[in-house]
């Protein structure tokens, strides 16, 4: 029994290694050749793993694509919005967060990966779907739990956590996404991030900080 449970344990090991091995073959080709222009072929090779073996794990490249994303904004919301409830410093705590949010905003990959999803949602409904409810619902949801902890401590005054956190998200990125996304320039350095959010978060609570 107790072997068995080893070997079970093993194969789920090794399983869980070759789904991440053929993701992260595919990040680097869909990265590189976009959505339309990968293959699974291509995917097959830059994971160095047989067609076979990757039909095995995803049976079609819409699948490796929806597992994709969902892994990659599953992560940016675990790294992003880990946050403590119990942590009385609201302004430092969302000056961090507005920070590392920024940084992953503005890094290639990331604004590579949103046109993607974009330019593939038109035939692939789901695929935005899934980008929204794996990143930015996901982020949203976290932070106005925080923001809740908040306002029952007495140090926010919100009526509407979830459309404040939306707020505050959206006061950071000031449409630098936005010109990201259309290559129209505006990737600003640490301190240029710093300055935006230091305005966002001093917006925010002018907005929602506790009555004097």
């Amino acid at each position: 029994m107790a072997q068995g449970a080893v070997l079970e344990r093993g194969q789920a090991q090794h399983e869980g290694d070759k789904r991440r091995q053929i993701l992260d073959g595919a990040r680097r080709v869909f990265l590189g050749s976009g959505f339309d222009g990968a293959s699974m072929g291509e995917i097959a090779r830059a994971a160095g793993v047989s067609k076979g073996t990757l039909y095995v794990y995803f049976d079609s490249k819409e699948a490796l694509f929806e597992a994709l994303t969902i892994q990659e904004k599953s992560r940016l919301a675990e790294a992003l919005f880990t946050l403590d409830a119990d942590d009385p410093d609201v302004p430092g705590v969302l000056n961090r967060l507005g920070v590392s949010f920024l940084s992953e905003m503005c890094r290639p990959e990331h604004v590579s990966l949103v046109r993607m999803v974009i330019g593939a949602s038109e035939k692939f409904p789901r695929f935005g779907q899934v980008y929204y409810e794996a990143g930015p619902a996901c982020g949203v949801e976290r932070l106005s739990g925080y923001l809740d902890a908040q306002v029952q401590a007495g140090r926010l005054r919100i009526a509407d956590t979830e459309l404040a956190a939306r707020h505050f998200l959206h006061l950071c990125q000031a449409g630098l996404l936005t010109r990201l996304l259309f290559g129209a320039g505006g990737i600003a350095d640490a301190a240029g991030r710093q300055h935006q959010v230091d305005e966002a978060v001093r917006m925010f609570l002018a907005g929602y900080g506790p009555t004097p």
